[in-house]
């Protein structure tokens, strides 16, 4: 039986997938478990054991999982992409709305008038400090087509804004996806020249920490909105401020509050709501178990961030001997000779890598011995080793 410790509150609809012959789930830690299922938790402070095989996020960012750590002690972690997309997008559309209509303002102020008999005069005579933009025939810029990308710049494209898109490495089936009315961009400071709008849809890593900066700030058209739904550290939060005093932003519509831009004004932040939906959080849930469930029982690796997708199906051979290893030379020659060394015919292999890791899956005809863990184990290289059985 496979035990899995459920760092997060995980929606009902995902677990209930979880056959109760095959596996526990607990939110209290188990003595043993093998994979982890996550949300926001941070493990960068978790010790874990050489039992955990998988950790499956939740969520699409990964920046609470050590993930490059966890991949070289053979533990592969999942995310869920496009599981909240829908919810991002509705999100972003609504938030364009919202600030050029100055909706939170007048709500305010609303809030603020008092109850007599001059109510209704008060507010036809204030509501014209509230008048604001209509999106239509406005223009948009993109950063990021991916799952959450494409789909706001495709609602956007039915708004009637004209619509911008940067993203030099579209993943094929977002760009299929891709309404053909969004206008490919080749750089930012293009985009950002063109634009009213601005919202960003990329990952957090090294490449695009603080990507949004003064000097990208100054081609902005004066008085644009920028949006950020994907990370707080995607920007200069200095900069992003002094292009809210000088007038070249009107407004920064940020889904992750930061002590500098708490009660900064012309700033509207959201305490993460993103993915806050019933729908997002079923869809993350389904997609996070299902992917766990196909790997610790065929081995199937999908939407890992540290190791390849790699599948050979579901199991059809009495073994499949799965083997997480470090991507350098020689390494499929070694295990194969391991194989005929046992007198063990492979009738089906894949071996993938994805930057210095890899991972190898082999079918064979007759049920391995467990033993032939501890020998492929000792191979130099060798992460982890698992035995499936038919």
């Amino acid at each position: 039986m496979e035990h899995i410790y459920l760092l997060n509150k995980i929606s009902s609809v995902g677990l209930n997938q979880l056959d109760p012959i095959k596996y526990t789930y607990s939110d209290i830690e188990p003595e043993t478990y093998s994979s982890i299922l996550v949300r926001s938790a941070s493990m960068h402070n978790m010790q874990l054991s050489s039992n955990v095989l998988a950790i499956a996020r939740a969520g699409a960012g990964v920046n609470n999982i050590p993930c490059k750590e966890y991949g070289k002690k053979g533990i592969v972690v999942f995310n869920t992409p496009g599981a909240n997309a829908n919810g991002v997008k509705e999100l972003v559309i609504g938030s364009m709305i919202l600030a050029s209509r100055h909706l939170l303002e007048g709500n305010a102020w609303v809030k603020s008038l008092t109850l007599d008999h001059t109510l209704s005069k008060t507010v036809e005579s204030g509501k014209k400090q509230f008048s604001g933009k209509e999106l239509l025939g406005k223009t948009l810029g993109v950063i990021g087509l991916g799952a959450i990308g494409y789909r706001v710049a495709n609602a956007a494209i039915d708004l009637g804004m004209k619509v911008y898109g940067y993203n030099p490495d579209i993943p094929v089936e977002y760009a299929w996806n891709l309404s053909r009315d969004v206008t490919p961009i080749n750089s930012l400071e293009e985009l950002f020249s063109l634009c009213d709008y601005i919202t960003i849809h990329v990952p957090l890593n090294d490449s695009t920490k603080e990507m949004i900066h003064k000097g990208l700030l100054s081609n902005m058209k004066k008085g644009g909105i920028l949006l950020n739904f994907s990370r707080d550290s995607l920007v200069n939060e200095k900069d992003i401020v002094e292009a809210l005093n000088n007038g070249t932003l009107s407004t920064y519509v940020t889904d992750f509050p930061t002590a500098g831009l708490l009660h900064k004004e012309n700033v509207i932040t959201l305490p993460h709501l993103g993915a806050s939906t019933t729908e997002s959080e079923d869809n993350c849930a389904i997609m996070a178990v299902k992917q766990l469930k196909d790997y610790l029982e065929t081995g199937a690796i999908v939407n890992s961030v540290n190791y390849p997708n790699c599948s050979l199906g579901p199991l059809s051979k009495p073994s499949r001997v799965c083997i997480l290893h470090k991507n350098v030379p020689n390494m499929l020659g070694t295990f194969t000779s391991v194989f005929g060394a046992c007198n063990l015919n492979i009738c089906d292999m894949i071996l993938k890598a994805r930057g210095e890791l890899a991972y190898a899956m082999f079918d064979v005809d007759h049920k391995v011995p467990e033993d032939m863990i501890d020998t492929l184990t000792s191979i130099d290289g060798v992460l982890k080793v698992r035995i499936l059985n038919l």
